[in-house]
């Protein structure tokens, strides 16, 4: 394989809803450039994209695949995301090291939810984007009507620069409106016959390409006087314009093709080469401490590893960009993130599973190697000298979780392992080891997603698993004052144990003012502040413990072991077990013994008198309340509105989006379990929804009950 220069390439991520086809159009891309001598297909299992056995079990994409292309002297790397929601975080990790999106869309479905998910992410990564409408030859294809969503949705910066002459069955042709030409296939596809444009089609091609011209123009100063000048502008020039559109996202092309037929492919790959903008030509990489990275070839040599895959036969391949500098086969590098040091005895360009071996790869360039010691996914490995650090990818909070176990409790280091090992390759699944709730959880994006993980475990590790539904990290808290007191006294010999604990304890908030006076049962207590002790809890809120005692009742030296007596029943709440949170304790009073007072009795003392007190001090559960934003087709938002109310979400507000809703509610996370696999049941997949903790509020009386019977009855189990 050539060595290609940075500005030789092209770096693009391919995205689109499940359906799209874009594992259909990688192939014919790879058939076109000469990668492949035969294009496969889904149906056949054996195209270069899905070649993972779950890929294949499944018929859907799980794993996003790097792809290089030669054409017309430029390098086309080309990174094939998946096109379900649970899967997101391929395209997460392709637009963080890409520099154009192509939006391949449907023509039968349109503008689907998961087309403006893609796009909001293009647009978070601030990276040109290409429309690309497919399956033109569907019987249900409507063009028109694409174009018209995506103008209606993305506005006016959406220009064709194709159209069909039909779609349909019989679609065999296109007008090119850049350069003014109809193509035509034959049913095999392939190569096109250029031609004129019959004059049936001279008006409407000539209305798009003025169009087109008058976008172009408006992205360069010096081609718009020219345009105004002269009423037109040379294809070169209408190129320049169409680039620096792309890049400033002030313009979106339209594109045509019938991958399944292998029709408009090589112009497509034509338009990329010639027009998406090179490594070069884009914003420059950041590192950690904000420094921008220009893609030098001549620059101290540095790599991001954005994506490990274990491989049958191979073990993990590390995919990674050359960021700066010349890599070359054997370099030594030194891993900033883990301070190790790494040797790249092979480098390679790739093809799926095809890895070509290759000597050297400039900056800019995506490639992959094997067999490194000690290097993760958003490691970044350096030259000697070189000190740059880019930053770990950021990806969606999680919005499905289960609980995991073998189903051979003797596999659980095992299982734990294997765990750790998938979270590399999918950082969307992440493993949670919850003392809290004495249970492994895995998150992930949705039922699909931890389907497939499950799968994986069970197909290729040989490892029987069972998922459950998690338990909910519940809080407990008070809502009023209380009192208690408690003396702990034991003697059995020789020196005994005595201390004894007056307290009263009272709701926190930040910024309550410091205690003066209590009333219980008719008596007044007196609080004199002597000494404020702020814990911020692991688990959220805080205890805040007030030293009140007055005439040495309990010496100083006491109150660290009193709170670690308070710590013990904050970490175990007396309603359900859950933790405890947002308590204010006063110690106002006590005794002590000259001999037998220690560390262990005031520790037991405090426990005990706190525990007793919460128990009158209103206690509640508080449940976690999340943050929940649905993207609905308006046709199903009846369906989504009735479902949420049964599940005790608070609607918040509601927005249009072109075509879509979105509503925002507040939810209790309990209800959340089964919310993935309903809104897709509701809306035939056609929905998204995201979601982020919010706050804990008080569970509703009812539900507490049912909790409070549910823990009493564990209880007397045990």
């Amino acid at each position: 394989m050539k060595t290609y220069k940075s500005n030789e390439i092209k770096n693009i991520s391919l995205l689109g809803s499940s359906g799209a086809g874009k594992t259909t159009l990688v192939e014919a891309m790879l058939y076109e450039s000469g990668v492949i001598k035969r294009r496969g297909s889904i149906e056949n299992q054996n195209t270069v994209s899905d070649y993972f056995p779950v890929e294949k079990e499944y018929g859907y994409s799980v794993f996003s695949t790097v792809i290089n292309i030669e054409w017309l002297g430029k390098k086309l790397n080309i990174i094939d995301c998946p096109g379900s929601d649970d899967f997101i975080g391929g395209t997460v990790t392709s637009l963080n090291v890409t520099d154009t999106a192509i939006i391949l869309i449907n023509a039968q479905n349109g503008v689907e939810v998961g087309t403006q998910n893609h796009f909001r992410y293009t647009e978070k990564h601030h990276k040109p984007v290409i429309f690309l409408v497919n399956q033109l030859d569907h019987e249900k294809a409507d063009f028109d009507r694409t174009v018209e969503q995506i103008k209606e949705i993305y506005g006016n910066k959406a220009v064709q620069i194709q159209y069909p002459i039909q779609v349909g069955p019989g679609f065999n042709a296109l007008v090119d409106v850049l350069k003014m030409k109809m193509y035509t296939w034959k049913p095999e596809g392939g190569e096109p016959t250029i031609t004129d444009i019959p004059e049936s089609e001279m008006e409407k091609a000539k209305e798009l390409h003025n169009a087109l011209l008058e976008a172009a123009a408006e992205n360069d100063e010096t081609l718009m006087d020219k345009y105004f000048e002269q009423g037109f502008l040379e294809e070169e020039e209408m190129r320049v314009g169409i680039r620096k559109g792309l890049i400033q996202r002030d313009l979106f092309p339209i594109f045509c093709v019938c991958a399944g037929k292998d029709m408009g492919v090589r112009r497509l790959m034509e338009f990329l080469g010639n027009i998406s903008p090179s490594v070069t030509k884009v914003n420059k990489p950041i590192t950690t401490d904000a420094r921008e990275i220009e893609p030098d070839e001549n620059g101290p040599a540095s790599i991001y590893v954005f994506k490990t895959s274990v491989e049958p036969h191979i073990g993990e391949v590390y995919y990674f960009k050359v960021m700066s500098g010349t890599l070359n086969a054997g370099d030594d590098l030194q891993n900033i993130t883990r301070g190790s040091k790494e040797r790249l005895s092979q480098i390679y360009a790739t093809a799926g599973q095809v890895r070509t071996p290759v000597d050297t790869l400039y900056a800019g360039d995506i490639g992959a190697t094997v067999k490194l010691k000690d290097t993760r996914t958003g490691n970044t490995l350096n030259a000697k000298d070189c000190d740059y650090e880019f930053g770990s990818i950021k990806y969606p909070d999680p919005k499905f979780r289960r609980a995991i176990r073998p189903a051979n409790e003797a596999e659980a280091e095992k299982l734990s392992t294997i765990l750790t090992r998938m979270h590399e390759e999918d950082p969307t699944w992440v493993v949670e080891q919850s003392k809290e709730l004495k249970q492994t959880i895995i998150h992930g994006q949705g039922e699909f997603h931890l389907r497939t993980l499950k799968w994986r475990l069970e197909n290729n590790d040989k490892m029987m698993i069972e998922f459950s539904e998690p338990k909910i990290p519940y809080r407990e808290t008070i809502t009023k004052a209380a009192r208690a007191d408690y003396r702990h006294k034991k003697q059995s010999g020789g020196a005994g144990q005595f201390g004894e604990v007056h307290l009263i304890i009272e709701p926190y908030y930040e910024g309550m003012p410091a205690p003066e006076t209590f009333k219980f049962n008719g008596q007044e207590y007196k609080i004199s502040v002597r000494d404020t002790q702020e814990i911020n809890l692991d688990w959220g809120g805080k205890i805040v413990l007030i030293n009140s005692i007055v005439g040495g009742a309990i010496d100083a030296r006491f109150i660290p072991a009193i709170m670690k007596g308070l710590m013990d029943r904050m970490e175990q709440g007396p309603l359900t077990g859950s933790y405890a949170r947002d308590v204010r304790v006063i110690v106002y009073d006590g005794k002590m013994h000259p001999v037998d007072s220690n560390e262990i009795s005031f520790r037991l003392a405090g426990r005990n008198a706190f525990a007793e007190a919460f128990k009158n001090a209103g206690p509640k559960i508080l449940e976690p309340v999340y943050d929940l934003e649905v993207l609905v087709p308006s046709d199903k938002m009846g369906d989504v509105m009735s479902d949420l109310q049964g599940r005790r979400a608070i609607i918040m507000g509601m927005q249009s989006e072109k075509g879509f809703e979105k509503l925002i509610a507040k939810i209790p996370l309990k209800e959340l379990s089964t919310y993935s696999t309903t809104l897709s049941s509701l809306t035939g997949g056609r929905a998204s929804f995201s979601m982020k903790f919010a706050s804990y509020e008080l569970v509703p009386a009812d539900v507490q009950d049912k909790l409070l019977k549910e823990y009493e009855a564990t209880q007397q189990e045990d």
